[in-house]
């Protein structure tokens, strides 16, 4: 058996220099207008490289705006002034296409009760000219989509959000559009607001990579909150870095990116105890444990290495499982379910690695 590598370069020279580069400009960028969260910015970043989403569930006022903001404006291809619409047309199998002047960079949708899918994903109307129907595309064609409050729409419009989520495209009257190769969704929601919501299913939840809270500032981190009052705080819209590079980044975790057998094989077993588990009545499903796998190579390339570790796999496995898995009894016992799934797992990998 071949050991997990204990010292991995990440790259060539030139390649670490470029990556690398493009990750310190964004997490730069980002900070000019969040303060504190770096943990959450990180895992935002890990989804944004493995090509996930990401629900941020936390009170009104906690920064899940600014910070979906801050991500979606650095990363285009056009200066400042405009919204940036970016990329190239993409066909697809049914002919038809949306071209790169219908893709915004950054889009942001207020859902409410009395939304339509149509107010997502486009409506196909009569032009009178062409005499002819012309589709007219909704808002989540944008390559950052920023879904403030979803549980506050009924579940026919959260429904129009899997088809994009899941396949990267659209289809409306039978046509199928493509998405853009960069599509990352940002959703929020608040804890405490019951009336008048619709809870996620669990299709829609399995979508989400993570599900995070973004918790409450340090009082030092407040008090620089609070420093800033009076001064602009406009996000500044001009991109650091373009969805070229984001792919590039993408490219290199996936076929770079080292995931060792023995780690895959304490992913199954985390998936298998939650599933053994007679409080557990649904677990992990098999979506969730490919969506782990980039993921997880994502973190590692973040904090510096080529491979993924077993301290990698105890991180992320809990946050990758909490949204998704149903238990028994008080919602309460999440977290000692996840912990006695995750805990034997990460024991026998750390024995196999020292054997090997």
């Amino acid at each position: 058996m071949n050991p997990i590598p204990k010292e991995s370069a990440l790259h060539s020279p030139v390649d670490v220099n470029r990556l690398d580069d493009t990750l310190v400009r964004l997490r730069d960028r980002i900070a000019t207008s969040v303060v504190g969260r770096e943990d959450v910015v990180e895992l935002c970043l890990v989804a944004l490289l493995a090509d996930g989403h990401v629900l941020l569930e936390d009170y009104p006022g906690s920064g899940k705006t600014i910070l979906a903001k801050s991500i979606g404006f650095a990363i285009g291809d056009l200066p400042a002034g405009r919204l940036p619409m970016v990329g190239t047309a993409q066909s697809n199998q049914l002919g038809r296409s949306v071209g790169a002047d219908q893709w915004a960079s950054f889009s942001r949708m207020q859902f409410t009760p009395d939304m339509l899918p149509s107010d997502v994903i486009g409506v196909s109307v009569f032009d009178t000219k062409t005499e002819d129907f012309r589709f007219v595309p909704g808002p989540i064609f944008s390559r950052l989509v920023l879904v403030d409050e979803i549980n506050r729409s009924s579940p026919k419009v959260q429904a129009a959000l899997l088809e994009a989520m899941a396949e990267r495209q659209v289809t409306v009257d039978s046509v199928t559009y493509a998405l853009p190769d960069v599509f990352f969704v940002i959703a929020t929601q608040n804890p405490y607001d019951q009336v008048g919501t619709f809870p996620l299913p669990a299709a829609q939840l399995d979508r989400f990579l993570f599900k995070l809270k973004m918790g409450s500032l340090s009082r030092e981190q407040e008090a620089e909150v609070l420093a800033r009052w009076g001064k602009p705080r406009q996000i500044p819209t001009e991109a650091v870095v373009s969805h070229r590079d984001i792919l590039d980044i993408r490219g290199w975790i996936n076929e770079q990116g080292h995931f060792h057998s023995i780690v895959s094989s304490a992913l199954l077993d985390i998936a298998q105890n939650l599933r053994d588990d007679e409080r557990c009545q649904q677990g992990l499903s098999t979506r969730a444990l490919v969506q782990a796998v980039p993921a997880l190579k994502a973190l590692a390339f973040l904090r510096g290495r080529s491979f993924v570790s077993g301290a990698d796999l105890a991180y992320l496995a809990p946050l990758i499982a909490w949204h998704r898995i149903v238990v028994q009894g008080s919602d309460s016992l999440v977290s000692s379910v996840i912990a006695d799934a995750v805990g034997p797992a990460i024991e026998t990998l750390s024995q196999q690695t020292l054997r090997a």
